[in-house]
């Protein structure tokens, strides 16, 4: 008995422990390739389910839920599939409004804080305008200004897209302001006035934006959002000048003339706006545009659109700030969206939150205030979020992820331009990059039924404008689950 305790038992555990170890390896890497469900399951009649339903009144007790279509069950949700807490498993092509960039419960993500350090990082929020961590400056230059849109060496850092935008707005107003002051300091004019919210300390200054355009909630961002009535009915807005935005006839091949008259129609309206508010006192000091307007409809203007807005504002002395807060973050095929315009130079400042994890804008060193507390808040973002997104990059750049957007995202065109082919009585327009994609629909009510039909087949999509679906993969999404979403929806096409 005492030769098996000494000899035999330990020998036995250590080759038990070894053989353990490794069958914990081996799931643990194919969990890493195979972690999300083979196609979508759905088990209720309705989606909300009965669970959702329930929690939803609970939450409307304290809270508005006219928003929520279902409770998410996210400790089960896996790659491109979200659960909802009625056992649903819908393959997930919105991805929280584009914000989710490697799908749910990514293997890597999970063991971010893991690390000791790193959740010390997340416990130890600072306010990092004022006690930032020892790594802030070297996660700063390696992680976000690794990703920077080229030409551009600085990086105010936010917390999401509209405040992003709203601070963006600052810096350029602060800049056209030096333009004039020079080297002059402030006056006491200047000072004493701002207080009371006048002139000159409050100069009448405007930013110009586009017809459909969505770049926030928050009251400046507000007024060159022109998307939905719903989101600025009762709030007051500033009197800034506001432009149409191109509105494409498809396909793009067979209306390139027609095009092209869109375009020189809505530059030549920008710059008479220009013009226009500075007759009014109110000079044109920045513009803002999305390179793909998503909010308003997955509106698209060509390169030649927008270099050609590029020179309008280098003309007219103005800001040309691109707002990237959802195409941003690789689903378009690049990286920045803006890319695929071939500018001549750089925008002066590009914002971006979402699939980033974090807001915050890009821009030169003439859009960062001299003095301190000009843009400033207590969070100024957050380094736990720069953690994340650092492991982002790294998955991006070691399983190719762009190369995999354009390849999943051709299916996903292709497929739908057949679908405009076979159910031409109810989609058209087939539009995007990558996997940025959308189509139109017959009308706003076939549009909402499709979306509500095909959550019940077991995807989950989204709408945008009045008649428009768009889809939004996360950047893992592959060629067969494109065929998924397609032969899920010629499904819910044929059942109307």
């Amino acid at each position: 008995m005492s030769y098996f305790l000494v000899n035999v038992l330990p020998k036995a555990h250590s080759y038990l422990r070894s053989k353990c170890s490794s069958y914990v390896v081996n799931c643990m890497k194919a969990y890493s390739t195979n972690w999300e469900p083979k196609e979508p399951i759905v088990r209720t009649k309705t989606i909300p389910g009965p669970k959702s339903t329930e929690l939803k009144n609970q939450l409307s007790t304290v809270q508005s839920t006219g928003t929520i279509q279902f409770f998410a069950d996210y400790e089960k949700s896996a790659g491109n599939y979200i659960f909802d807490v009625d056992g649903n498993a819908l393959l997930d092509v919105y991805t929280q409004i584009s914000s989710v960039p490697l799908g749910y419960n990514h293997p890597k993500l999970l063991n971010i804080f893991k690390d000791e350090n790193n959740l010390k990082t997340m416990i130890n929020r600072p306010a990092l305008g004022v006690f930032p961590g020892k790594e802030w400056p070297e996660k700063l230059n390696a992680i976000l200004m690794n990703i920077a849109p080229k030409g551009l060496n600085k990086i105010t850092t936010m917390m999401c897209g509209s405040c992003s935008n709203e601070n963006a707005f600052k810096s350029i107003f602060i800049w056209y302001q030096n333009k004039t002051r020079g080297d002059a300091g402030f006056t006491i004019d200047e000072i004493d006035s701002c207080m009371i919210n006048m002139a000159p300390g409050a100069p009448k200054l405007s930013i110009l934006s586009f017809k459909g355009a969505f770049h926030g909630r928050t009251l400046g961002a507000l007024s060159t959002t022109h998307s939905k009535y719903i989101h600025k009915i009762d709030i007051p807005s500033f009197d800034w000048p506001i432009a149409s935005f191109p509105q494409y006839k498809y396909p793009l091949d067979e209306n390139v003339a027609e095009n092209r008259k869109e375009d020189e129609k809505c530059l030549s309206e920008v710059q008479s706006l220009i013009e226009a508010y500075k007759k009014k006192d109110k000079p044109v000091a920045g513009i803002i545009v999305e390179p793909i307007q998503s909010e308003g409809g997955d509106n698209e203007a060509s390169p030649e659109f927008f270099q050609a807005l590029q020179k309008i504002c280098k003309t007219n002395g103005v800001a040309l700030l691109i707002d990237e807060v959802q195409t941003g973050g690789g689903s378009t095929g690049k990286f920045w969206c803006h890319e695929h315009f071939n500018l001549e130079y750089p925008p002066d400042i590009v914002t971006f939150s979402k699939k980033l994890q974090l807001g915050g804008y890009f821009h030169n060193s003439d859009f960062a205030p001299k003095e301190p507390y000009r843009i400033f808040n207590t969070w100024m973002g957050d380094p736990s979020k720069i953690l994340l997104l650092e492991e982002i990059i790294k998955v991006i750049e070691d399983e190719k992820l762009m190369s995999n957007v354009e390849a999943a995202g051709k299916v996903l065109k292709q497929g739908l331009l057949n679908l405009e082919k076979e159910f031409p009585q109810l989609l058209n327009s087939t539009r995007g990059r990558g996997t940025f994609l959308a189509v139109n629909c017959s009308n706003s009510k076939v549009r909402d039924s499709i979306v509500s039909t095909l959550r019940l087949n077991g995807v989950q999509t989204g709408g945008c404008g009045e008649i428009s679906i768009r889809f939004r993969p996360a950047l893992i999404f592959k060629e067969a689950h494109a065929n998924i979403v397609l032969d899920r929806f010629r499904k819910v096409l044929r059942s109307m």
